[in-house]
């Protein structure tokens, strides 16, 4: 009877459940527990003033993706200008699908009830809600304000004002103006810190804008600002790190705008002033549409001019891969092998960017045509006027970027085989460019339905009730249990998850990733540095935080939310972490040659001028700590051991474990529990019961120039020791006062500072150095070592000290 009871309770609360709508219909935000579905074409999240709405976008039959688009008035579902999607590349069918809020905070996609398509991977002990602003941006937020995703830092192919565009983000162009899935065309910011535009097929890939052919400050860009950040602004100004700056042609009104990479590989903005309006372009990269790498694919050759606008050809003797798809290119009539003899087609004013055998200034055309014979991958050579009556030569392992145009001086020659007849015309069978229009298929998401008699249906549907009921009280029973369970370490695991946008490795995978750990590379504060290989490839440097440590914990802390701050070519970076546990473990990027502090006590000798550069980028990653990052921060244990040095000796400030994080303006006032730091490097603030400040830094920099500079440790024994103001001997100044002894009398100026400055450098230089670098190092060091603080440099002064000589 109780029994009976209970599942007639568990029914109605099925019903009851079923009865209640789960969805959000018109409205700017979707709660914890609600979903948006595909089936409910008003199912749809709308910003506040009504400028952008949110929801299933059809992309192809049976096929949709949750997608962002301007709330044009009157609601055409066809011509909706996107700016968003989540799942482009992955439709999901037209039945039971959803977006779903879940209730641990995980924001997710799924196909047809059933398959995870895309998630958000979020997680929060918070109220979680899902809300679409005014400006185009959809966050996840939970009740005490904390972002745990935007779609703001996951464009598409499209940038909206206000929207930051930095190292993290690309804009990947669509396939086609009706095919929605990632094309070939990326706008994105290069390792050199520049603005970039690439064209890449998977068969041939090339970097076309700014031109390849021009150095980056011809090109009026810049290399040296790393911050690597762009920003549109509703005026119509675009502006980046590198120095690249463009403006509207309508700029000065505040309107609606957007900045979209297009399926034809052109950066434009367009700009409207009212909703519903047509689109406008007020800039764009390229007038000339054929420079455009890849437009006409291998082997074509476009031709552009303002009245028919842009054609593609084939090259004589070939023919299209796709009618409908230019993209892929054109593919020979013939089958030209190394042993055929060949002759030569001369199409005039072509050009064909890249993909060439090697450059020959000043050959003869005669010559340039037997080197391209001599060469069985040779479909052709490029013979381009230079100056002065000279010709350089191009051969062409492959036909692509081609063009024609008057303003071209040079020929391409086409390489074919002798039996087949040199055509009439040089310009190929020629078409107007089309878009590509891929064929969507439905997709195959259709599920059977089995059918069953009545009564075993309900048997069917009595039984699963019952077993649906016992389930629900053993879950419960269970979520109790751990509930009381939970543990510190497992909401450290939440938070972190949430705040940060890392990958988060499990214990197994780093373990399988070191082989068990065997590899160490380093010890570093708190913990032991592994080498291994993560599962993506690529070799990192993980580190092992000793947990039994009394400061482990807050030391990962520490670094994770330090670390996931920064952005600096001399500061190391982080890969992700893990937090299992009483496991935690950092992954950061595996640097080859190890630590400064190796190199100067190795078998290898770092030559003075990789010394200089080497004191001048860590100088810079400091300054960046200290003057330049969001939050300045103080790394608290500079030494050599925590600078590390990439394939080409770059340094690279590592090791924030025992950093300090600080707002701006409370430096002063700032105070620490505990001494923190290595013996030889720390400043006399440490055991004076002075403020902390970021001259601690300054001071361990400085003692760091004189070991690099002397190669002797500052905890060796040395004849000279200074004695503090209290009387008492310092550890900390005892590689300070040897030197300082060793110069006593001179100064930068005088004659016989070169003499005594032999004395202290590092003999295995074997006097091989620039003696006024070393004496600038030597000014700089001495400056950063001062006893009081206020007499040492910052870290910005030290690095235009460093940079002015």
């Amino acid at each position: 009877m109780a029994c009976s009871s209970l599942f007639t309770i568990f029914f109605f609360y099925v019903v009851l459940s079923l009865a209640i709508p789960s969805s959000s219909s018109l409205s700017d935000t979707l709660r914890q527990g609600d979903s948006l579905s595909v089936e409910k074409k008003d199912d749809v999240l709308v910003s506040k003033r009504g400028i952008f709405s949110a929801g299933f976008y059809v992309v192809g039959q049976n096929a949709y993706s949750f997608a962002i688009w301007f709330n044009d008035p009157p609601f055409n579902y066809q011509n909706r200008t996107l700016v968003w999607m989540a799942n482009r590349d992955q439709p999901v069918n037209g039945k039971r699908s959803k977006l779903s809020l879940l209730k641990g905070g995980n924001l997710i996609l799924f196909d047809a009830g059933r398959f995870n398509i895309w998630a958000t991977d979020s997680v929060s002990r918070f109220t979680v809600f899902l809300q679409l602003k005014d400006n185009g941006n959809l966050v996840l937020m939970d009740s005490q304000n904390a972002l745990l995703w935007q779609s703001f830092d996951s464009p598409t192919d499209t940038l909206l004002p206000q929207q930051p565009f930095t190292k993290t983000t690309d804009l990947v162009s669509s396939r086609s103006q009706s095919n929605f899935s990632s094309g070939f065309y990326t706008f994105f910011f290069d390792s050199d810190n520049i603005i970039r535009m690439r064209f890449d097929n998977r068969e041939a890939s090339s970097v076309f804008w700014p031109p390849p052919w021009l150095v980056t400050w011809e090109a009026g860009r810049s290399t040296y600002n790393n911050s690597r950040i762009a920003i549109l602004n509703s005026k119509g100004n675009f502006s980046s790190s590198d120095d690249l700056t463009f403006l509207s042609a309508d700029y000065g009104s505040v309107i609606q705008r957007r900045l979209k990479i297009d399926s034809d590989g052109n950066l434009r903005l367009y700009s409207r002033k009212n909703p519903g309006e047509d689109w406008v372009v007020s800039w764009q990269a390229f007038s000339d549409p054929c420079k455009i790498h890849g437009i006409c694919g291998a082997n074509g050759l476009c031709i552009y001019d303002h009245s028919s606008g842009r054609r593609c050809s084939c090259l004589p003797g070939y023919k299209m891969k796709d009618p409908i798809d230019w993209t892929r290119g054109c593919e020979p009539k013939f089958n030209l092998t190394c042993k055929d003899e060949s002759h030569f087609l001369k199409l005039s004013n072509a050009e064909f960017y890249g993909y060439d055998y090697g450059f020959f200034p000043n050959y003869t055309l005669d010559q340039c045509e037997d080197l391209c014979l001599s060469l069985c991958d040779c479909k052709g050579f490029q013979y381009s006027f230079f100056n002065a009556g000279h010709f350089n030569c191009y051969p062409k392992t492959l036909l692509l970027n081609g063009y024609r145009t008057p303003s071209f001086f040079g020929h391409l020659y086409l390489r074919l085989p002798k039996t087949y007849p040199l055509p009439n015309t040089t310009s190929g069978e020629e078409f107007s460019l089309k878009c590509s229009r891929l064929k969507v298929q439905e997709l195959d998401m259709t599920y059977t339905k089995k059918h069953a008699n009545e009564s075993v249906r309900t048997l069917l549907w009595f039984v699963s009730g019952l077993g649906g009921f016992e389930l629900i009280l053993l879950l419960s029973i269970w979520g109790l249990l751990i509930r009381n369970r939970r543990n510190s370490g497992e909401d450290i695991r939440d938070y972190l998850l949430a705040a940060t946008g890392f990958r988060r490795f499990s214990f197994a995978e780093l373990k399988k990733a070191t082989k068990g750990f065997s590899e160490e590379i380093g010890r570093g504060s708190g913990g032991i540095v592994y080498k291994g290989v993560v599962s993506d490839g690529r070799v990192a440097a993980i580190k092992r935080l000793d947990h039994e440590a009394k400061q482990g914990e807050a030391e990962f802390l520490a670094e994770v939310n330090t670390i996931g701050r920064l952005n600096h070519m001399h500061l190391i970076e982080m890969w992700g972490y893990c937090a299992e546990g009483k496991h935690r473990l950092l992954v950061y990027e595996y640097l080859e040659h190890g630590s400064l502090k190796q190199n100067l006590s190795g078998s290898y000798v770092l030559d003075w001028k990789k010394r200089y550069e080497v004191a001048l980028g860590t100088a810079k990653g400091l300054a960046y700590l200290h003057e330049e990052c969001l939050e300045w921060v103080l790394h608290c244990d500079v030494k050599p051991q925590n600078i590390l040095l990439d394939s080409n000796y770059n340094p690279k400030v590592a090791d924030f474990g025992l950093s300090k994080l600080l707002k701006r303006g409370e430096l002063n006032n700032s105070r620490f529990s505990r001494i923190r730091g290595t013996r030889g490097y720390m400043a006399p603030e440490w055991v004076s019961n002075q403020p902390i400040t970021s001259k601690v830094d300054v001071y361990s920099y400085g003692i760091v120039l004189l070991e690099m500079l002397t190669g002797r440790s500052p905890t060796t024994n040395y004849h000279a020791v200074n004695e503090s103001k209290s009387g008492e001997t310092t550890e900390h100044t005892k590689l300070v006062s040897w030197v300082r002894e060793n110069i006593k009398g001179s100064t930068v100026s005088s004659d016989d500072l070169p003499t005594r400055l032999e004395k202290i450098l590092d003999p295995s230089m074997d006097g091989e150095y620039d003696m006024k670098k070393m004496e600038k190092l030597l000014e700089v060091a001495l400056k950063c070592v001062e006893e009081e603080k206020d007499a040492r440099p910052t870290m910005s002064q030290v690095v235009e000290m460093l940079q002015d000589h």
